[in-house]
C-alpha cells in the first residue's frame, strides 16, 4: 500500500522541488489539484482531508487558513512556512536533535519544518548547549551565507536575468533590522535567552548555505579547545545518516554549495583553541527545506527515516 500525498502550494520553488522528490519516493502517490482550482478552498479541503499526509508550501497567512481546513484527525500536516514553527502542539521536525524530536515528529500529526538558516544556527547552537559547555545567556552571533534559490521563484528571476545589475554579482546582506523570520526559531528550539544577532548573506549561485556560528573559548561556560569541541559535536551526531561532523577542510577554503542537491549536512568545527567557528554547509533546498520535509515524512509514516534519500541519488 502506498500513502497519499498532497502538496498545497505545489508551484513555489519548494513545492516544485518536493513534487520531484515525492515523485521519486517508492512508498508514495501524489495527489495533484487541477491547476484551476489550486487556491479553491473546497477542492483544497477535500484532497487535504483525503490524503495521508499534506505539506504546505504556502505563505505564512495561507498556511493557517489550510490548518483550519483539516478535519480529517489522521491527516499529517508538515508546514514548511515560519507559520508554525514555535507554535504549541507542533513538532519541531528536526529528528537529529534528539530523541524527544524524532518522537514527537513520529507521534504527532502537526509538523512545523524548520527554516533554512535555522537550520544550520540550531544545528551548531543545540549540541553546545544540551552539553552545558556553553550557557543559554552567551551572546551568539551567526553569519550565513547562502544561495538565490532560497529567496524563491522572483529572486531566482532576478539573479538569472541577462539584464540583472551589477550589485548581484556582489554577496549582498540583507536582515538588516535583525528582525529576520527565522530569528524566533533560532531562539525557542535552542534555548538561548536572547535572539542571536544574525547576518545573513545571499550570492550568486543557485543553492547550498554556509551557516557560521563564532565560538569564543573564554566565554564558554566550560571552556574548552577546538579539538574538545569536535568531540562533543561527534558524540552528539553519532546516530545521524545524514549529518557528518568534520575538522577544517584542507586547503583554507569551505564552500558553501559542496553538497547541493542532498539533504546531507556537513558540520565543520575549526579554528584553534581560543576562538573557534562552527560552521554548517548543506543544501537551503534539500537539509534545508524540501529534503527535510520528505525526512520528516519518513518519520512520522514509519518509514526508514532516510528513505529515498539515498547515496547516489542527485536528490538525496
Amino acid at each position: 500500500m502506498k500513502y497519499k500525498v498532497f502538496i498545497d502550494g505545489a508551484e513555489g520553488t519548494t513545492g516544485l522541488q518536493l513534487k520531484t522528490r515525492l515523485k521519486a519516493h517508492g512508498g508514495v502517490d501524489v495527489i495533484e489539484i487541477d491547476p484551476e482550482l489550486r487556491k479553491d478552498p473546497a477542492e483544497r479541503k477535500k484532497l487535504i482531508n483525503s490524503s495521508d499526509v499534506t505539506f504546505l508550501c504556502l505563505p505564512d497567512q495561507a498556511a493557517e487558513e489550510a490548518v483550519s481546513l483539516v478535519e480529517n484527525p489522521d491527516t499529517v500536516i508538515i508546514d514548511a512556512s515560519t507559520a508554525h514553527r514555535t507554535a504549541k502542539g507542533w513538532a519541531y521536525g528536526f529528528a537529529e536533535l534528539g530523541e524527544e524530536f524524532r518522537r514527537a515528529i513520529s507521534t504527532g500529526k502537526r509538523i512545523a519544518n524548520p527554516g533554512c538558516h535555522a537550520t544550520g544556527f540550531i544545528a551548531a547552537v543545540y549540541p553546545l548547549i544540551k552539553s552545558g559547555v556553553v550557557s543559554p545567556d552567551y551572546p551568539f552571533s551567526c553569519f550565513s551565507v547562502t544561495g538565490y534559490s532560497g529567496g524563491g521563484k522572483k529572486m531566482i528571476a532576478q539573479y538569472e536575468d541577462p539584464a540583472r545589475p551589477a550589485e548581484l554579482e556582489s554577496p549582498r546582506q540583507y536582515g538588516l533590522t535583525q528582525r529576520h523570520k527565522h530569528l524566533p526559531e533560532m531562539q525557542a528550539v535552542t534555548g538561548i535567552t536572547a535572539p542571536p544577532h544574525f547576518a545573513p548573506i545571499v550570492s550568486d549561485f543557485y543553492s547550498g548555505m554556509a551557516v557560521s556560528v563564532p565560538i569564543i573559548s573564554r566565554l564558554m561556560s566550560k571552556p574548552c579547545g577546538v579539538d574538545a569541541l569536535y568531540g562533543i559535536f561527534s558524540e552528539f551526531y553519532s546516530g545521524s545518516e545524514l549529518i557528518t561532523v568534520k575538522k577544517a577542510p584542507e586547503g583554507g577554503f569551505l564552500a558553501a554549495n559542496e553538497i547541493s542537491k542532498t539533504c546531507k549536512m556537513n558540520l565543520y568545527i575549526m579554528g584553534g583553541d581560543s576562538n573557534m567557528t562552527v560552521t554548517a554547509v548543506f543544501d537551503n533546498l534539500g537539509k534545508g527545506a524540501s529534503g527535510a520535509a520528505v525526512q520528516n515524512m519518513n518519520i512520522a509514516l514509519g518509514l526508514p527515516e532516510t528513505a529515498y534519500l539515498a547515496e547516489g541519488d542527485k536528490l538525496l
